[in-house]
């Protein structure tokens, strides 16, 4: 299983280096950012300092979407700090929560992303694509590689990213959740002529390692309310018990009144006091590192090939470091 660690640009970036540079020390194999203009800062030119210092760690957004930039500036993003680095970036995407809504604009259509994320790759690989009904090229491309991986939460977005996209991001660490979806965008995969095994799987959650389970939750009881922005797009389009989605996705937002994205993926975010502890505890990695090694080794029993910490808390060396030392050499094995 690889690992990888995912911030936000909050200034200062050196900062963000700085953690970069203690996970890849620590094993991690890829460093990952959100990406929303207007809360956090820019996100690949980050991206050029953390590769120049670091060797091997691979580098990309947690998530894009097809919406804030022109595809091929996207794509000639990419393959500019890939012919600088070597290919050591990877493109994640989906329709755009908090870039789009922040800037007053809806989440990009699935029909949008679809097209996207085979002219972004095609872009960046040196390919010929179709960008606004105008057929382009980067001429300056040689060998270059951008896989594409894919956010996705609801059955179409599920069937899309089997059918499009070389892996899956899923943005939450529940076993029952993890399954269901991976079938999903493998079952899709399957049906479109493509091997489902060449998917990579991507999970993504918050981790705090330590024994104070209250405090560790306090802490990353966030991430329920940003899981629940799309869980709430998701009731609206197929309905609260339509059998599309799994209830034990949907019912915990009952209680949800709204949200704030001031202080989006942020550790205490008064937006989410309607997340019952159940669902962090569901959603995350918490405890001492015995626990984040079982959660993890059934994850890779369910083909999870990589686990990406959200490391916005207040105890972020200390999770980078704990996982270095005792939780990434145990899944090696």
């Amino acid at each position: 299983m690889d690992f990888g660690l995912v911030l936000q640009t909050d200034p200062p970036a050196s900062r963000v280096i700085s953690l970069m540079k203690r996970a890849e020390r620590n094993g991690f194999t890829h460093g990952w950012t959100f990406d929303s203009a207007v809360l956090w800062q820019e996100p690949f030119v980050v991206y050029s300092q953390i590769l120049a210092n670091t060797t091997t760690l691979k580098v990309g957004p947690m998530v894009t979407n097809p919406g804030t930039r022109t595809w091929e500036v996207t794509a000639s993003t990419f393959a500019t700090l890939n012919d600088m680095f070597g290919n050591r970036t990877v493109c994640g995407i989906g329709r755009g929560d908090s870039a789009m809504r922040v800037a007053g604009r809806k989440p990009n259509t699935l029909a949008r992303l679809g097209e996207a994320i085979d002219a972004i790759r095609d872009l960046a690989e040196g390919r010929e694509a179709e960008v606004d009904r105008q057929r382009i090229r980067l001429p300056w491309v040689r060998d270059g590689e951008l896989p594409v991986w894919m956010a996705a939460y609801g059955p179409k977005a599920l069937a899309l990213t089997g059918q499009r996209a070389d892996g899956f991001i899923l943005q939450l660490a529940d076993p029952f959740l993890t399954e269901w979806m991976v079938k999903a965008v493998r079952n899709a995969a399957a049906e479109a002529g493509r091997d489902p095994d060449a998917i990579t799987v991507c999970v993504a959650a918050p981790a705090y390692v330590g024994d104070d389970l209250a405090h560790a939750r306090e802490q990353c009881r966030w991430f329920g309310g940003m899981v629940g922005n799309h869980v709430a797009d998701l009731v609206s389009r197929y309905g609260e018990h339509s059998g599309m989605v799994p209830e034990a996705l949907t019912d915990y937002i009952k209680g949800r009144e709204g949200y704030d994205y001031s202080h989006h993926g942020r550790a205490g975010n008064p937006s989410t006091d309607f997340v019952p502890d159940e669902i962090v505890d569901r959603f995350c990695l918490l405890g001492p590192p015995e626990a984040h090694i079982e959660k993890l080794r059934a994850l890779r029993d369910l083909g999870v090939d990589q686990f990406a910490v959200y490391d916005m808390h207040d105890a972020q060396e200390t999770t980078i470091d704990a996982y270095g030392a005792e939780i990434i050499p145990a899944l090696g094995d």
